[in-house]
């Protein structure tokens, strides 16, 4: 028997997320290059966020043909261009003046794969790069990751924009994961809730802090 989608938000009718969409409109554009085998996971974020930030671009591929049209985009964009990345030589945005007016490129997978896109396209690095303070805690209970100091796309998004943009509200982005959050774990079967529904959970596994 198919399963029947929600034409606006592509999730499940039953799993639909339309009553927590409340779209925003960042002066800040968001750009994000999304590894393939996101487009379809089922806890993918960037979809959520090209919800609430309709005005969100989203470039899917690995190599530089793939990002062909994004080059195009950024040589004639007369804007600041910042590369979300934590390395070495990136800054932190809270501490640096940036005017909202910019655009900010984010690469969307695991660590592994997001650092294979930028390994394939050294053009990316002619872009200063900026990342996050640390203290940043990350709300995506349902999703594993080999680093503790792991957001989703959707959340280091959020903070940017809530550092670049103080008086935009970016609630409707928290609300809008959250509400995916909680549906992914109702989904589960009640023996997998219990461990993601516990005090202190992280990712499915007790934390001691």
């Amino acid at each position: 028997m198919s399963r029947h989608y929600c034409i606006t938000c592509r999730y499940p009718q039953n799993a639909c997320l339309c009553a927590s969409i409340q779209p925003i409109s960042p002066t800040t554009q968001l750009v994000v290059l999304q590894h393939p085998s996101e487009v379809e996971h089922k806890k993918n974020s960037v979809r959520i966020l090209s919800l609430v930030v309709p005005k969100t671009l989203v470039y899917v591929g690995e190599f530089p043909a793939d990002f062909a049209d994004l080059q195009q985009y950024l040589t004639a964009c007369n804007k600041p261009i910042y590369l979300v990345y934590p390395s070495t030589s990136s800054v932190s945005v809270e501490e640096q003046h940036i005017n909202s007016d910019c655009v900010l490129l984010l690469l969307d997978g695991t660590w592994r794969k997001a650092f294979k896109i930028l390994q394939l396209n050294p053009w990316l690095l002619q872009y200063p790069a900026v990342h996050l303070a640390q203290g940043y805690e990350s709300r995506y209970r349902i999703r594993k990751s080999s680093r503790s100091d792991s957001l989703s796309t959707l959340e280091a998004c959020a903070y940017m924009l809530n550092a670049l943009e103080p008086a935009l509200d970016i609630q409707p982005l928290t609300k809008a994961f959250d509400a995916m959050v909680t549906l992914r774990i109702k989904a589960m079967p009640s023996a997998v809730q219990a461990r993601y529904l516990a005090p202190n959970t992280v990712n499915g596994k007790q934390s001691s802090t």
